[in-house]
């Protein structure tokens, strides 16, 4: 049985550019962004839209996997929203037998972006730690986010 997690976040960067970063330039932007996390990305089939295959190869802050594989399962330019399945390696490996992450951005009237994340996962192991696990990795991907886009801009 699938189960979700939602977490949200506003972050003081303007929607086009978090859009930019998450949806167009992500191959650049997640090594960039943590690369004791994130050694190197390569889109292995696509364009960048839907369907795309994107090869995450971990740094060595990552003691538990070397690799993953995931998916561009949703893109929808005009509502901002992404969602990319892990298909390969990384939580495949850890018990997860499905798990797929929605981004849905929304401006915000001071010219921030509201992203609410939807993590939505089955697992073959029993274990309550993994939606709090799931839920602070994926606030703290979104700090690492806005701290990059902010000293990036400057």
């Amino acid at each position: 049985m699938t189960k979700e997690v939602k977490t949200q976040a506003k972050i003081g960067v303007g929607l086009d550019i978090v859009w930019k970063a998450l949806a167009k330039d992500l191959k650049s932007t997640i090594p960039s962004m943590i690369p004791n996390l994130v050694k190197d990305a390569d889109v292995i089939e696509g364009d960048g839209g839907l369907g795309t295959v994107y090869l995450f190869n971990f740094g060595p802050d990552i003691k538990t996997m070397t690799y993953q594989k995931e998916k561009v399962s949703e893109f929808d330019e005009s509502l901002h929203r992404i969602a990319l399945e892990v298909i390969e390696g990384g939580h495949l490996n850890l018990g997860f037998s499905y798990y797929n992450t929605i981004f849905q951005l929304t401006a915000t009237e001071e010219g921030e972006t509201l992203i609410e994340v939807t993590v939505a996962y089955d697992s073959e192991i029993d274990d309550d730690t993994l939606p709090l696990k799931t839920t602070s990795s994926t606030l703290a991907f979104i700090k690492n986010l806005e701290n990059y886009l902010v000293n990036a801009a400057s």
